[in-house]
């Protein structure tokens, strides 16, 4: 942690290193984003956000060590988090791009299992579900405080937590939709087999591809829960190719009625993208709450 980007970067890379350039990078909704080019040859890439505070950036960092660890996928690297309140950055390795390998996608999905494989254990003291510390799904809050049942985490820190923000939206008839598919959601979702750390905002904006063509994890909202919920989130905007999940399944076989429970992960994100963005995810939103209740 460092109180300045200027301080971090001497912290890291000698005291007589600074930025010699600085390009803007597009993409993303929420932060700033740049290329920083330093005196002694060395590129970073650097994410700004002017309304948030350090936390915000802490998170993903400990988001990003947390994937890291497991050491069966390659992670964006995290140097360091730094700024005063409402002025937060977060100091990142440069991941240089390149074309994917042959095998990508299936070498994709395999590693994601064997993520979901790995010990989770570490992260969820006090309980099997839930994270080290809360985060952000975007800008949004994300509690991870601990449960000892997958549903009951699901229910109340994922799909109340974002009904709450989104309450105005619902007539009478929708809000007593939305209590009976809460009340009901055991009907629905399984207790996985084991508990699994998740990247939990696992979309195609969220990975690179790097210069040995290999993926490359950005951009987690981690937490420890069910594998199933990394893989519906990977098919609610066009899914990822089909060889991803073949090398995925290869590793981590497909749980039955895994097609009837994916819309009710999605429903999570889809709530969180009405809180974030507006009635263009309403209809979405009540699609899948009429669906199962």
């Amino acid at each position: 942690m460092s109180l300045s980007l200027e301080a971090a970067i001497r912290d890291i890379f000698g005291p007589d290193v600074r930025v010699s350039d600085r390009t803007m990078v597009s993409g993303g909704d929420i932060n700033d984003s740049s290329l920083l080019v330093l005196s002694n040859g060395e590129r970073v890439f650097l994410k700004e956000n002017r309304g948030k505070s350090e936390d915000f950036f802490t998170a993903e960092a400990e988001g990003l060590k947390a994937l890291g660890a497991a050491g069966v996928i390659d992670v964006a690297k995290a140097l360091a988090t730094g700024g005063g309140a409402g002025d937060a950055f977060l100091l990142l390795e440069y991941i240089e791009g390149g074309r994917p390998m042959p095998d990508f996608w299936y070498g994709f999905g395999r590693r994601l299992a064997l993520l979901h494989k790995s010990d989770a254990a570490s992260f969820i003291p006090g309980g099997r579900f839930g994270f080290t510390m809360d985060n952000y799904i975007g800008a949004t809050p994300q509690s991870n405080k601990p449960c000892d049942t997958w549903v009951g985490f699901f229910r109340e820190m994922r799909l109340e937590a974002q009904f709450r923000m989104a309450w105005h939206y619902f007539d009478e008839g929708d809000r007593k939709r939305i209590g009976a598919l809460l009340d009901d959601l055991d009907r629905y979702l399984t207790e996985p087999k084991a508990p699994s750390l998740l990247h939990g905002d696992l979309w195609g904006g969220n990975f690179m591809v790097n210069k040995d063509g290999c993926p490359v994890l950005i951009d987690p909202a981690v937490y420890v829960g069910h594998a199933e919920a990394d893989i519906a989130m990977t098919e609610l905007f066009g899914g990822f190719r089909g060889d991803f999940y073949r090398g995925y399944h290869d590793e981590l076989p497909e749980e039955p009625g895994y097609e009837d429970r994916r819309s009710l992960y999605n429903l999570y994100h889809l709530l969180n993208h009405l809180n974030l963005f507006g009635s263009g995810y309403l209809s979405g939103v009540l699609g899948t709450v009429r669906r199962y209740s």
